[in-house]
């Protein structure tokens, strides 16, 4: 069954616009009620991000879960992650989180988490879409009305779950460094936990008005972070998204760490340590650079689709603890159900701080190679298996050898055909796409 409102992070949109209004996300939390009802669960928690929408949206979604006989307990402003957590832990048979993630304000969005603080399984997801289609013609007797309640210690418990993700004993004592929690979800969260181990911590983007979420902060914009590591001459940043499952850092010098770089910051660790089962699991776009790193350190990398659920689930299915994105969604399974971008960059600091290594020299192991992408816009479906593609992709492939990697792929939100060329040199690899993103462009029109 083709799913009709959940995509492969929940469901997206701009506010306003169908599916996400509020009319749509009261039905939402009726469906999701009809369907937890079912199955026997007893209370569904409800955390969300800080746009302005979400409270409208968190009384929504109350509202519908009520109507359907569903306990509601409201989390407020969290991360994501932590939704996953508190899941887990309260006991809660779902768990609920009103977030676009990095997307600007006037986007919102709903995902949805298993008991187990794992994405929703399809069938539950399939259930809830049946009960969309239909008619909201019914609320349980007065009696049977589900009832709503505030977790008060919510934050903290999260606080002390990210620490404990770090050995006992460990101190960041010495260390200063700047947060960026993007004016989102993080912001009373991701402060604390690094004080408490000990850093000075100086924080920006931790003024959320509802309109300002990762707006010029957080890692999708780290230009104020790097500014303010270089001005306070800090040890490195870390900058979190809106609604904290992605995190990339700075060092010292100003350089960006991507997730990659952080992926294999915490592989050669855990290898180290005797912490590392099975392979890594990254994405199509993960730098070449990281798998030849990962090579050098006898450690295989096995290619996921584009997406976390997409990474989480071939991590399930090869036993890997390790695994995630370069936009900085990186996946601990040993220390949690899902991309946390606060607990991802306690395990580098705590690498940091075991070997007195800064973290530019913890990044010098892997080097990116340059990758260029360009976006071929087309109104009509193209077959990538054309011959004349093919052939092009294949020239460019044994052109570049082991040195380089070439994928072409449809978007899957836009009409668009993505070319991406990576390699040693950049002017070799930015030539190859241009001719790449041509031969596609002949190949539409024919």
């Amino acid at each position: 069954m083709t799913k009709k409102y959940f995509g492969t992070d929940g469901i997206r949109g701009k506010v306003g616009t169908p599916p996400i209004t509020p009319d749509f996300v009261l039905k939402l939390g009726w469906a999701a009620g009809q369907v937890f009802a079912n199955e026997g669960h007893n209370f569904v928690l409800v955390g969300k991000d800080t746009r302005i929408s979400g409270y409208m949206f968190e009384s929504a979604l109350e509202a519908g879960l009520t109507a359907a006989g569903v306990d509601t307990r409201l989390l407020g402003p969290m991360p994501t992650p932590a939704v996953a957590y508190l899941t887990r832990t309260l006991h809660a048979k779902a768990g609920i989180v009103i977030s676009a993630s990095h997307n600007p304000f006037y986007d919102n969005g709903i995902k949805f988490f298993s008991s187990q603080g794992t994405k929703l399984p399809d069938d539950l997801e399939q259930k809830i879409e049946a009960y969309l289609d239909a008619p909201m013609i019914t609320t349980v007797e007065s009696s049977k009305l589900g009832k709503a309640k505030r977790v008060s210690d919510a934050a903290g418990r999260y606080i002390e779950f990210c620490k404990a993700s770090v050995a006992a004993g460990t101190t960041f004592d010495g260390m200063k460094i700047v947060v960026d929690c993007a004016h989102g979800a993080t912001y009373h969260i991701a402060p604390p936990v690094f004080t408490e181990l000990g850093a000075n911590v100086i924080t920006i983007g931790a003024e959320p008005d509802g309109l300002n979420i990762n707006e010029g902060f957080g890692a999708t914009s780290t230009q104020n972070l790097v500014k303010t590591v270089l001005e306070e001459q800090a040890d490195f940043g870390i900058a979190l998204d809106g609604d904290g499952d992605r995190v990339v850092m700075v060092d010292h010098k100003g350089e960006i760490v991507d997730g990659d770089e952080l992926i294999y910051i915490i592989a050669k660790a855990r290898l180290k340590a005797g912490l590392l089962t099975g392979p890594i699991v990254g994405t199509l776009m993960t730098n070449l650079g990281m798998e030849h790193a990962l090579k050098g350190l006898n450690l295989p990398l096995l290619r996921a689709n584009v997406g976390d659920r997409y990474v989480i689930e071939m991590m399930n299915e090869y036993n890997s603890v390790l695994g995630g994105e370069n936009s900085g969604h990186i996946i601990c399974l040993d220390k949690t159900s899902t991309g946390d971008g606060i607990i991802a960059a306690l395990q580098v600091i705590a690498e940091m701080q075991k070997t007195g290594l800064s973290l530019h020299d913890l990044k010098s192991g892997m080097q990116k190679y340059p990758q260029v992408l360009i976006n071929v816009r087309t109104e009509q479906k193209v077959n990538l298996s054309h011959a004349g593609i093919q052939s092009a992709v294949k020239a460019v492939e044994q052109a570049l050898g082991d040195s380089g990697r070439v994928l072409l792929r449809a978007s899957g939100t836009e009409p668009l055909i993505r070319v991406m060329v990576e390699g040693r040199d950049f002017s070799t690899v930015e030539n190859f796409a241009k001719q790449l993103a041509e031969d596609v462009k002949k190949a539409i029109v024919a």
